[in-house]
């Protein structure tokens, strides 16, 4: 990971911080990583955009993946008490709809 000997925490901008926290959010909701898709619709990005960050977070050393092997394969290496919390100001409605029980 990306720490220097004092164990500082990470220095990410705060859109690098928004898809760690993502990639975090989503694989615990789902039970699996984010497809590069899945963080383009939740972003409202083009796909080159999402690919790029998805490169630069791991050549920072923030995730860990296996491009070509195994899909969704994306793992978030930053603690998590390091990520900060999700802001869903990208557009995305936050939906809430409760059927009958």
């Amino acid at each position: 990971m990306n720490r220097a000997a004092t164990d500082s925490h990470p220095v990410f901008t705060p859109k690098q911080g928004q898809y760690l926290a993502f990639t975090h959010a989503y694989t615990l909701v789902n039970g699996r990583p984010p497809a590069e898709a899945d963080m383009q619709r939740f972003f409202q990005v083009a796909p080159p955009s999402v690919h790029q960050m998805v490169v630069a977070l791991e050549k920072a050393g923030w995730i860990s993946r296996q491009p070509g092997v195994v899909a969704r394969s994306i793992a978030v290496l930053v603690d998590r008490r390091d990520l900060p919390d999700l802001h869903p100001g990208y557009g995305q409605p936050v939906k809430a709809i409760v059927q009958s029980y």
